[in-house]
């Protein structure tokens, strides 16, 4: 526990390794690259790299040009793709870090070979293909041009094609089974007029457990929100009956009681004062709240860990505590709260969350903020 703060969050890293060495295994012999975007899930980018690379990952994966700029500047020097086209003004950055670039656009690809020029480093590119999802992505029909545009720049080198499915996380599989055909037609096309193509890629943590790009001739997966141990099928919290993986949390978000009081029955508690006791309880408040990523709303229907049993939120959540109704039970200051992880035989899941805040367990850790100090273990 990090001693400056009686809230943290905890970040399993033999956990992580375990499941990057799992999920590589399972997508054999493909590489695995590790997506360590939005400082890793909320996980520490620096930290769960490292540990990635050291387990069996080859390469990684960021959204942002800063978040690959703190990579290098920590020393990590395997490769790194940004997934998106960056503004103009990056593309210095991008050259002289070394980091590889994601383009579709011609105009684009024009400036971003001007630039390589300019500093006379060879720069590496992977085309997107936009085979559905329409959100970005050159059009199939004009990719091969993209493609052939980047392969004939002196200054340029084409490393990677690659696409997005859009339903992986779909039981039905029609879809993004046409998705998968209209890329593969793509890069045919693309080699068969002798453009080289080194790393052709299609799948993320979903489709990599379902094997979607089975047929689809990939060197690699982008693996995000798996190798936390979160499934991305929040409704049934499980990586699909069909594709039983141990995967397991890495993170997990803990609290030690600040201060404990008796309520009396009929007496509300925080603001608004909702939810009148229905008897005489003891309540326990713990030093974090909505500026720490405990979603506001979720205190109607969630539940905290305290001494191994679930606990009910008693009032709303506030910016930085919450306070939770004990019933009569014997708390003190001090104890450890978990609202999500595993406490004696109880757990409480980023995918429960998420549940009931009607969204994704990929928000859920991703909003868990930067002033939460972060407690790596092994």
């Amino acid at each position: 526990m990090n001693a400056q703060r009686w809230a943290w969050a905890q970040i399993d890293l033999g956990a992580l390794r375990h499941n990057v060495e799992t999920l590589a295994a399972h997508i054999a012999p493909q590489q695995l690259w590790a997506v360590v975007k939005a400082d890793a899930y909320g996980h520490g980018a620096v930290e769960c790299a490292r540990v990635a690379l050291q387990s069996g990952a080859h390469g990684l994966c960021v959204a942002l040009v800063q978040e690959g700029i703190v990579l290098r500047q920590a020393g990590v020097n395997a490769p790194i793709l940004i997934m998106s086209e960056q503004p103009e003004e990056q593309f210095r950055d991008i050259i002289t870090y070394g980091l590889i670039a994601t383009l579709y656009n011609e105009s684009t690809i024009v400036r971003f070979a001007r630039t390589a020029s300019e500093l006379e480093i060879m720069a590496s590119v992977h085309v997107k293909v936009d085979s559905g999802m329409h959100r970005v992505g050159v059009q199939p029909d004009n990719a091969v041009r993209v493609a052939s545009l980047v392969a004939d720049s002196q200054w340029l080198i084409l490393d990677g094609m690659f696409t997005h499915l859009a339903t992986a996380d779909v039981a039905e599989t029609q879809i993004a089974q046409q998705q998968v055909s209209t890329f593969v037609r793509v890069v045919e096309q693309a080699r068969a007029l002798g453009i080289e193509v080194r790393h052709v890629h299609i799948s993320n943590s979903a489709s990599a457990i379902r094997r979607l790009d089975t047929g689809a001739d990939c060197t690699m997966t982008r693996v995000g929100i798996a190798m936390y141990g979160i499934p991305g099928d929040a409704a049934t919290d499980s990586f699909g009956a069909d594709h039983q993986l141990d995967l397991r949390p890495v993170m997990s978000v803990h609290a030690r009681v600040s201060h404990v009081q008796k309520v009396a029955a009929g007496q509300g508690v925080s603001y608004g004062l909702k939810r009148p006791l229905e008897s005489d309880a003891t309540i326990a408040t713990l030093p974090l709240g909505y500026a720490d990523g405990v979603p506001r709303g979720i205190w109607e229907s969630a539940s905290v860990l305290i001494n191994g049993v679930r606990r009910a939120f008693a009032g709303v959540v506030t910016m930085d505590q919450i306070m939770v109704n004990c019933t009569d039970d014997v708390v003190s200051v001090g104890d450890e709260a978990v609202l999500i992880g595993g406490q004696g035989l109880e757990l409480i899941t980023a995918n429960e969350w998420a549940n009931k805040m009607g969204t994704i367990g990929y928000e859920i850790v991703c909003a868990i903020s930067a002033r939460m100090p972060r407690n790596y273990i092994n």
